[in-house]
């Protein structure tokens, strides 16, 4: 027999304007660690679960600036320093980062674009190979007809009764409490 501990509970609506005011009673009840599961996107959902914006474009926007700061360092330091080169007729120098340009387009667009995919990957939690809630039953339903909340044991409002009577609350029903694996 495998231990398990709790992930948390797991609480589905009847419908995706049902599960917009959970939302709403939810984030008023101070969770911070929940989410809520539709098969389809919902307008304001995001504003009803209080969520903040992401911090991502500022990742990119740094991952784009080392780019270009080291395109520049590597052309300049190459092309002035250690092997001086003749560009129409003249020496490169600091006047001739024109000719830098393409190197550092290159660069800002190849340290933005896997600031992107590895910033997406830290923010979501990335690879998980299998969820909790994908012990539960009745979550499968989640990508066809289900509308879900689900409140993680992590969270520090996190009570097992109280948790489950502000579901109820909040018109929840077939409120399950989820536990993984542990190994």
């Amino acid at each position: 027999m495998t231990a398990k501990r709790v992930y948390g509970y797991l609480a589905e609506f009847k419908s995706a304007s049902a599960l917009y005011k959970a939302a709403e009673k939810v984030r008023d009840a101070g969770h911070k660690k929940w989410d809520c599961y539709s098969p389809y996107p919902i307008h304001g959902l995001d504003k009803a679960m209080g969520m903040k914006k992401s911090i991502l474009p500022y990742l990119v926007f740094c991952g784009g600036t080392l780019g270009i700061i080291t395109a520049f360092t590597l052309a300049y330091t190459t092309q002035v320093v250690i092997y001086p080169t003749v560009v129409q007729a003249k020496p490169a120098n600091i006047f001739t980062t024109a000719a830098f340009f393409p190197i550092m387009f290159e660069l800002t667009i190849l340290f933005s674009g896997f600031t992107t995919l590895f910033g997406l990957l830290a923010l979501m939690g990335l690879p998980r190979l299998n969820h909790p809630l994908f012990e539960s039953r009745q979550f499968a339903r989640s990508t066809d007809d289900g509308f879900f909340i689900a409140i993680e044991a992590r969270d520090p409002r996190f009570s097992s009764e109280d948790t489950k009577t502000l579901l109820e609350d909040a018109g929840g029903t077939n409120i399950e409490l989820v536990e993984e694996p542990t190994d």
